[in-house]
């Protein structure tokens, strides 16, 4: 009976996460805040809570996140990452100090204490690179001059995720200071030793990997990425670290391969993923952090617009492109949601699940209207604050008469 009922709960899920991806596609938004409201209708507190399949749910959702930095390492060649460190680096340190500062004062403020704040400043830090890629693709910009400054912000935002993540896995642990500079040890320590493999041994690391097989390729990559996540979590390093220095090893035709293969797998469980996080998200506590959490959303969203401004001027934009670059890094979504759920998971505040959700609510919401508009906005501004020259053009004749006369 209790398999019967985790199958229809489970099956329901699914459905329903497919339905409400058809419907989001269908208007050409995010489905993450779909997925995040139907797990608040389904979790503690909501409309129809769960028994039987929120066990099996939680080992979704924990694959969902794997699978997502793993994708996200599969995208880059551990090459193309040494050179955008090296040259964007200054682009990341200005990203970091405008976003990752409010989050973390805002946590300060609130008084939640010196683990929350870090937490908080890494969910307002972190851009969504899914969602950002989809409005890129979505309003025909994946050519323009200033998308490779935007994917170089996310980049070096997904390279100082292998420091941050084992950090704040060692604060919300409880751990201390000696064993947190242990943990943090190793995994910059295996982060530089992945690196200098995939640079120096990659093809050697993808040949061992490769298949002709579609079948026996999935089952090699998706098995390697579990087993090294189940290795670096049990080394007290993050899962999702391990998983992005897997996908950071591969490349080549099997990095290609693996994407194509692993898509529909990862956009599944990443579902999965949003829905456990709402699912343990009494929706009776986000109006009482709704307030913060739209400032917060205010704020954050300013200073990513300037911190990609900043970067397109750097690489020599022009200003709309600069308005452009600075409009698409406003969305928040998968990561945020991952950071928070380590400190929602070892109990560390009450509020900051409640928080960080309305927070990605609003901006996945925000961010592709911000991609859309900001330039435009920008222009129109630009013209208001311009006084047209009317007393120029009516001095010209004037002027043009005196010269003849003296002439």
């Amino acid at each position: 009976m209790h398999s019967a009922v985790l199958l229809i709960e489970f099956g329901s899920i699914i459905l329903g996460l497919g339905l409400l991806g058809r419907f989001a596609a269908r208007f050409r938004f995010s489905p993450i805040p779909l997925y995040l409201l139907s797990g608040l209708a389904f979790g503690e507190g909501g409309l129809l809570p769960l028994g039987a399949s929120e066990e099996f749910v939680a080992t979704g959702a924990e694959i969902g996140v794997i699978l997502l930095l793993l994708m996200l390492g599969l995208e880059y060649t551990a090459s193309d990452l040494v050179s955008n460190l090296k040259a964007h680096y200054p682009a990341g340190l200005v990203d970091c100090a405008l976003n990752a500062l409010p989050g973390a004062a805002a946590a300060l403020l609130l008084g939640w204490g010196p683990v929350a704040a870090v937490v908080l400043a890494g969910v307002t830090w972190i851009s969504s690179s899914g969602v950002i890629a989809k409005v890129l693709g979505d309003l025909g910009r994946v050519g323009n001059r200033e998308t490779p400054v935007i994917l170089s912000v996310l980049v070096l935002e997904d390279l100082a995720m292998a420091v941050y993540l084992p950090i704040v896995t060692a604060l919300v642990a409880g751990v201390g200071l000696a064993a947190g500079s242990v943990t943090l040890a190793i995994a910059l320590g295996v982060a530089g030793l992945v690196l200098f493999a995939a640079v120096r041994y990659g093809r050697v690391i993808s040949r061992f990997v490769s298949s002709d097989d579609p079948e026996k390729l999935l089952l090699v990559v998706l098995g390697l990425t579990i087993l090294v996540a189940g290795v670096a979590q049990q080394l007290q390093v993050s899962a999702a670290v391990g998983a992005f220095l897997v996908g950071i090893a591969l490349s080549g035709e099997v990095a290609e391969g693996a994407h194509t293969l692993l898509s529909p797998l990862r956009d599944l469980f990443a579902a999965v993923f949003f829905v456990f996080f709402g699912l343990h998200t009494d929706p009776a506590s986000i109006p009482p952090v709704l307030l913060p959490a739209l400032a917060l959303a205010a704020v954050t969203a300013a200073t990513k617009i300037a911190t990609g401004y900043w970067a397109a001027r750097r690489s020599g934009i022009s200003v709309k492109g600069r308005w452009r670059a600075g409009g698409a890094l406003v969305a928040r979504g998968e990561f945020s949601i991952v950071i928070a759920g380590l400190a929602v998971t070892a109990g560390i505040e009450p509020s900051l699940g409640p928080l960080a959700t309305a927070y990605v609510l609003i901006l996945v919401v925000l961010g592709p209207l911000t991609a859309r508009y900001t330039e435009p906005l920008a222009a129109w501004w630009a013209r208001r604050r311009t006084p047209p020259d009317h007393g120029t053009t009516e001095r010209l004749p004037e002027a043009r008469t005196q010269t003849a006369v003296r002439d």
